[in-house]
């Protein structure tokens, strides 16, 4: 069936139309697209409104494209949430009805880099405690996870300890509690050591997430570089007439 021309441009009914029929299932998740030419034909439009609409549904996530193989529907994602509130990944992953793990990957104290102490507003006499590890969703990974934590928000102890939660161990003395969180997303491509930890294919995009996250005093405590899977992770944001 072919496009039925209305007041908007073409290329946009060329959208519609294609979320259209992938809900439908007529294209499937991972299944391959039809060719341009196919497909122009089909839909009644030329080569060039087709292009433009398989450019935007691309940078919407919706489809992907693999350099001299095609045109593929993408995985819709898993698991979706707002980052209005400080929600974690184990949350979101039971919210889902998967079970939730972690791989630790490293965990060491080092003394302040010019970084750590801009950040942290610490000395070069302090240490910083960096916490890498996997986040997984039934034992598939779905985020890379590197959070940096001042070695005195944290319990004597913690390098010994396989802390599930690390925001537990930062309020275990009962002296910090976090309020809040600066969160900054930019997508990415390929990342060559987060990628491959999380077993993505070339094409599949990131969404990096970092966050600045702070105590009732505005004391920065923790900061956190999460890498999520695209094809598995969506976030929104409610935002509110004022």
């Amino acid at each position: 069936m072919t496009i039925k021309s209305d007041h908007r441009a073409l290329y946009l009914q060329v959208i519609d139309r294609m979320k259209q029929d992938i809900a439908a299932g007529v294209y499937k998740e991972k299944e391959k697209l039809p060719s341009e030419f196919e497909l122009s034909k089909t839909l009644g439009v030329s080569r060039a409104t087709l292009r433009e609409a398989l450019r935007l549904l691309e940078e919407d996530n919706i489809i992907v494209r693999r350099h001299g193989v095609g045109t593929f529907v993408n995985s819709k994602p898993v698991f979706t949430s707002g980052i209005e509130q400080l929600t974690s990944v184990s949350d979101m992953i039971r919210q889902a009805g998967m079970e939730p793990g972690a791989i630790y990957l490293s965990t060491s104290e080092t003394l302040s880099s010019e970084e750590d102490i801009k950040r942290f507003h610490c000395t070069a006499d302090d240490t910083v405690i960096t916490i890498e590890r996997v986040r997984t969703a039934n034992g598939e990974p779905v985020v890379y996870c590197i959070d940096k934590v001042p070695s005195d928000y944290l319990p004597a102890n913690f390098l010994g300890r396989k802390e599930s939660s690390i925001f537990t161990a930062i309020e275990e003395s009962g002296d910090i509690h976090i309020s809040y969180a600066v969160t900054f997303i930019d997508p990415t491509g390929y990342h060559e050591d987060a990628s491959p930890i999380l077993e993505c294919e070339p094409e599949t995009a990131l969404l990096v997430l970092k966050q600045l996250h702070y105590d009732e005093d505005d004391r920065l405590v923790l900061y956190s570089k999460n890498y999520f899977r695209a094809d598995k992770f969506s976030f929104h944001v409610v935002r509110k007439r004022v």
